[in-house]
């Protein structure tokens, strides 16, 4: 069972192949591309452990070289420290522009891996090899890179495209349900930024998905990847729609500094809740009717996700607190905060006209069901 969605980006352009059975081939499917026959692969510690072994046989059946670098699991590893020690270890691997570095892992490891490539060399050549959810359908497609400042998340970064998406679903077997319900906190995003019928087949399909429902994993992460490279190809840099995909991502990235970027709240986890403030916020703006954040939240604790910020264990700062760190934000604009607001499920749009004491009614709100 194998699909494929195309990014097209002129001499850039790639391809996502989403699919059973893609570790296994992954030697036949980057071997076109190789000039030589070695990949230098980074990943973390959990990673590692559980398939690094089956990606070296995929790389062996062809004849292709592996070499690994292996870097603790967790939000913390995209920092200026790791993003060091990958780039020195990539040198001393000779890794040369043509060759290809693999960014095999999550999010945290697509981002890090992604942006040493871009930076080695003047930019070498890498492959996504998603191994989470949320990496499959958003992090590891549209060739955003960065890391972590202590000033707030994604700050050091590059847009950087892969040569190739490899989604591997079967991999998706192995993830906490924590884990994959964070990245679930992605899927649901795109429905209701731009497609009120996927957000229907959510409703309906989440649950069996969820339980392991290989076909119905394909078609989210393909419906998801289709949606993302749409507007990633009218849009790469982000410039105009591209900032429709940071649906819940203001809210999410202020809750995520708050929380220092550990495991309190998952990326995926603030990206569910934000979209619950987004939809709230966009309600009381006069924007979408009083049901549409309703039925936003009753979807999201159907699956039994974080909804509120009553969901966060520990303390949180104030509202003002939040706004402020809202305002770290790369989508800054002379100051104005850009929000992705909501006329109703499925019809998200990007605005600077927000009214931030209507935010911070809506964050106090929230903070006093704590």
């Amino acid at each position: 069972m194998r699909d494929t969605v195309d990014v097209h980006l002129g001499d850039r352009s790639y391809a996502i192949h989403i699919g059973t059975g893609l570790l296994a081939d992954s030697g036949a499917l980057v071997a076109p591309i190789l000039n030589r026959k070695r990949v230098a692969v980074v990943t973390d510690e959990n990673v590692s452990a559980l398939h690094l072994d089956a990606l070296r046989a995929g790389m062996d059946a062809q004849g292709i070289a592996v070499s690994a670098l292996v870097l603790p699991a967790g939000e913390a590893t995209k920092s200026w420290k790791y993003i060091q020690e990958t780039v020195e270890w990539l040198l001393a691997e000779k890794v040369e522009r043509d060759d290809v570095v693999i960014a095999f892992g999550g999010g945290v490891i697509g981002d890090l891996v992604g942006f040493a490539a871009a930076i080695l060399r003047r930019g070498v050549r890498f492959v996504q090899i998603p191994t989470s959810l949320l990496a499959q359908v958003d992090s590891s497609v549209g060739g955003k890179t960065a890391i972590n400042s202590p000033h707030g998340k994604n700050l050091v970064g590059a847009f950087y495209q892969p040569q190739m998406v490899l989604a591997d679903v079967e991999l998706l077997g192995t993830l906490q349900p924590r884990d994959f319900l964070a990245g679930y906190g992605e899927v649901v995003k795109y429905g209701l930024l731009g497609d009120a019928a996927f957000f229907d087949w959510l409703e309906a399909n989440a649950p069996a998905m969820a339980a392991g429902d290989i076909a119905k994993r394909i078609y989210a992460v393909k419906r998801s990847c289709e949606m993302k490279a749409d507007i990633v190809a009218r849009d790469e840099k982000e410039r105009g729609d591209r900032a429709l995909l940071n649906l819940g991502h203001t809210f999410c990235h202020a809750l995520e500094a708050a929380t220092g970027y550990s495991d309190r709240l998952l990326h995926g986890e603030g990206v569910a809740i934000g979209c619950a403030l987004a939809f709230e916020t966009s309600m009381r703006l006069g924007l979408c009717s009083q049901e549409a954040p309703s039925r936003v939240r009753e979807h999201l604790k159907s699956m039994g996700m974080k909804v509120d910020l009553a969901d966060i264990d520990g303390e949180l700062p104030d509202a003002d607190a939040l706004v402020e760190l809202m305002g770290q934000d790369k989508k800054v604009v002379d100051g104005k905060l850009t929000f992705i607001m909501a006329r109703g499920i499925g019809d998200a749009f990007v605005t600077r006209d927000v009214d931030l004491d209507i935010v911070r009614g809506v964050l106090n709100d929230a903070l006093a069901q704590r």
